[in-house]
Order: structure tokens, then sequence, then C-alpha cells
């Protein structure tokens, strides 16, 4: 039997190679001799170097850089084989998952981080940088990801803003022309929110990113007026900025990279044609995917939506492996999805489901084998 294990991260425990580590492990253990294909995946969010890193066979070059608040961690850029594009993960720098939830405030974290890692792809050659974009912890319109880049935006006294959303607010004009060497700036994310208005980055991801009602107003206006300082600024900027699909993505970093002539796509999409998802779906008697929590974000273009589609267009069975399972049985099953398990359940503790996610991941696919595997 051939079974295609193709999960993403379980956010908070495990990175996607692992959780397919552990599912393959598991299968093994019951059934040896069945031909397992693991392909993680990524839709631009925490994990999308890691997921590249083996099908792209180039370098990760270790870059220091700076968190949400500043402070000093450890990034990676994937740089190709001929050095000419790479890959870098705006949540190395900017994410959510850097910060303690009382550290959280949109209000003031930055983008900086981010600017620098694309600096250090640009110094390394990089003549186009894919940027995944998703898990931010920001909401500054990427004004931090530019003045990383040498333009910092300036209040009408011509002073450097503080970092961070609200000191948008007093945006004027750019201190400088951004210099990324005319390299290309691509963002992958499978978020199409606009960068203002009630489906903007700010009403729909600053609550969960620590801001309240009051918050989510100063925000939004903010990034207004910012867009119009990168429309006015710089001259690639498409003039309908803020309402661009994509340009809301991970706190407005999608329109910085629209704003200097980038573009954004698919971060799925990407990954999927890089790792050859298509190819292994074909020759699949049985999927198993997966991800930290399936709810009903979860089929609405996340990563388990677009495997589990896939394998229903080719008549697959299709089992979701998640932490917890909050998704209707017929909600899932319209999707593709045959049947779902979580560690909440097996571990029947969700405590137990947090600190050993592995090894209920092996237990839950040795079981899986038992039913499954025709050995």
């Amino acid at each position: 039997m051939r079974i295609l294990v193709c999960p993403d991260k379980f956010a908070g425990t495990l990175g996607a190679p692992a959780v397919a580590e552990a599912v393959v492990a598991g299968w093994r253990e019951q059934a040896p001799g069945d031909e397992l294909t693991a392909r993680p995946l990524s839709d631009g969010g925490p994990g999308f170097v890691e997921v590249l890193a083996g099908p792209v066979g180039g370098t990760l070059l270790p870059v220091r850089t700076t968190d949400p608040l500043g402070r000093p961690v450890d990034a990676q850029v994937l740089l190709s084989q001929d050095r000419r594009t790479a890959y870098v993960e705006s949540a190395q720098a900017c994410g959510l998952h850097l910060l303690e939830s009382s550290e959280r405030d949109p209000k003031i974290t930055t983008s900086y981080g981010l600017g620098v890692l694309i600096l250090a792809a640009v110094e390394a050659g990089a003549r186009t940088v894919v940027i995944g974009l998703g898990g931010s912890a920001t909401n500054d319109g990427g004004a931090g990801m530019l003045a990383a880049l040498g333009a910092a935006p300036l209040d009408a006294t011509g002073a450097a803003l503080p970092y961070g959303g609200a000191a948008l607010a007093h945006a004027d004009r750019l201190g400088a022309v951004p210099m990324t060497r005319g390299a290309t700036l691509v963002g992958a994310t499978d978020v199409d929110n606009p960068l203002t208005g009630l489906h903007g980055a700010s009403s729909v991801y600053g609550p969960q990113k620590g801001a309240d009602r009051a918050d989510v107003l100063l925000l939004d206006a903010a990034l207004e007026r910012f867009a119009g300082v990168l429309v006015k600024d710089l001259p690639a900027c498409p003039p309908d900025l803020a309402a661009l699909p994509g340009a809301g993505a991970a706190g407005g970093l999608g329109a910085a990279i629209l704003a200097l002539g980038g573009r954004c796509e698919s971060g799925i999409g990407l990954v999927t044609r890089m790792i050859g998802l298509e190819t292994a779906l074909d020759a699949a008697d049985l999927v198993i995917t997966g991800e930290g929590s399936f709810d009903h974000q979860s089929l609405r273009g996340k990563v388990v939506a677009g495997v589990a589609g896939g394998a229903r267009d080719r008549g697959l069975p299709c089992v979701v492996l998640a932490g917890r399972v909050t998704t209707g049985r017929r909600e899932a099953a319209n999707a593709g999805v045959t049947e779902t398990y979580s560690l909440v359940d097996h571990f029947g503790d969700e405590a137990q489901a947090m600190a050993r996610p592995a090894d209920g991941l092996r237990e839950l696919a040795s079981r899986l084998a038992r039913q499954w595997s025709r050995q």
C-alpha cells in the first residue's frame, strides 16, 4: 500500500517535518512493508523555510536578527543552489510564537527583523526573495521592514517614527529609497485580505495579536495613512494598494511587498509545486494530513483543505490527524476528509496532547495502519 503523509505544522509543538516523521514511524510499526512518502507542507507561515530546505537543496545561511520587540533572535535564509533565489520566513523574525501572551501588542511590535533577513538575502546575491507570510505578531504594514532596508518612515518634522503600527498614524514620508538592489520580492501567502477596512489586517487579525476594539480602529486608520505614504513615495506602488488582495497578509507585510513592485502568490501553491505534491497524490492509495487545530478555518484555503481537495479529486481516502478537532463530520466529508482523529481525544487530556504530540501521532498512525493496511 502506498501512503502519502503530507501534514502542516502542529503550531506550538511540532514542525511539519517532525509531524510527518512521527506518523511514518507509527505506521511502520504495524506495516513495515508499505510504501510511505513524506511531503511536509507549509502555506507560508511558520515552518516555511524548514519545509522547503529539502526540495530546494541549497544552502541555509544563518542570520542574527530581531524579534517583534527588537530582541536578538536566530533565523535562516535558504539560498537556492545557484544563489539566485532566496527563501525567508517572516515568522522567524515577526512570529507571534516568539512572544509571550502578555507581550502581544500590535501597536508596538515591528517587522524590522524581516528587513534584516531580506538584506542578508540580497547581499548573498539573490535576485528573487520569496517571503513566507503568516503567523505574524505585527501590524505595521511592513514599516519596520522598510526601516531595516534603509527607508524609515518619518513624521512631518522629519523625525523617524517609533516602531509599531500605532506610530504610523503620524507617517508623513519615507526617509529614503529601500535598498533591495533590484531584487524582486514575492510574498507567499494564502491570505487575500486587503490592507484596511472591515476585512483588513487590523480588523481580522489584530485581535489575535493582542488588539482590543479601540486598538483595531487606531491601527486601521494608521495603516490607511501609511498606505498613502507608500503610494506617494514609492514609484512602483499601485495606486489602489490598500484594497489589493493580499495586502493585509501578515499585518500588512503584503502591502509593503506590493508597494516595492513585488507580488503575492499562493503559499501552499508554491510549496506543493516545489515538493511535487501533485505527482505524489497521483501515486498514493491513502493520504494522511493534519495540523494543530482542525477547525472551521481549516477548510478555507489552508493546507488541509488543499490536500483533502486533491485527494477527493482523485477518489482517494484522506485522513486528518490533529491536536484538536472541532470541524463537523459532514463539513469535513464535503471537503474530501474521510476520517479525523485528535490527540486530545486520544489522550483524553489537552495537557498531555500538548506535552506528547509525537508519541500521540505515532500511536494514532499505528492504529490507522491496523485499520487500513493490506498487510
